[in-house]
C-alpha cells in the first residue's frame, strides 16, 4: 500500500510542478521535484517516529543520486573526465543516502562535504578541459562569419 501511496505522491507533486514551471522564475525538473518532493514528506515522517517503507525511502534517494549525477555530468566533456564523474560520484551518493536513511549524521555530513567538493573539483576540471567538439565547431564556424562580414 505504501507505494501506492508514494506513486501518488511523485504524479502529484510533479503535475503541480509542471504546472508552475510556467510561472516559476527558475528552471525545474518536474519529476526530480515530484520525487525528491516525495522522499523529503517520508524522511519527515520518519524522524518523526511514523513507520515507513524505508526500501522505497532508499529506492528514491537512490534515484535521485543517479538523477544528481547525471545532471552535472550534462557539464562534463564527454570521455573519461564524465565516466571518472560517475563512478566516483553515484557509490559515494549511494552512502550518502544510506546513512540519511538510517540517521549516521556524521557519515552523511561527511558524505555531503565530499560529494560537494567532488563536484566543484569535476567541476573546475570540465572548465579547463578542452572544449566539446560541438562548441569548439560553432565557435569556429562564428570566427569565420566575422571574418568574412567585414
Amino acid at each position: 500500500m505504501f507505494i501506492v501511496i508514494t506513486t501518488i505522491s511523485i504524479v502529484a507533486i510533479t503535475g503541480l510542478v509542471w504546472g508552475a514551471k510556467k510561472i516559476l522564475p527558475f528552471p525545474v525538473c518536474p519529476i526530480c521535484a515530484g520525487v525528491s518532493g516525495t522522499w523529503l514528506w517520508m524522511l519527515g515522517l520518519r524522524f518523526l517516529g511514523y513507520p515507513i517503507d524505508i526500501a522505497v525511502l532508499a529506492m528514491l534517494l537512490g534515484g535521485s543520486v543517479v538523477g544528481i549525477a547525471y545532471q552535472i555530468d550534462k557539464r562534463l566533456p564527454d570521455g573519461r573526465l564524465s565516466m571518472a564523474w560517475k563512478a566516483l560520484f553515484i557509490p559515494l551518493g549511494f552512502v550518502a543516502a544510506y546513512s540519511l536513511v538510517y540517521s549516521w549524521w556524521q557519515t552523511f555530513g561527511i558524505m555531503v562535504l565530499g560529494l560537494a567538493a567532488l563536484a566543484l573539483i569535476f567541476l573546475k576540471l570540465s572548465s579547463t578541459a578542452k572544449g566539446h567538439p560541438e562548441h569548439d565547431k560553432r565557435v569556429r564556424e562564428l570566427e569565420e562569419k566575422m571574418k568574412k562580414c567585414c
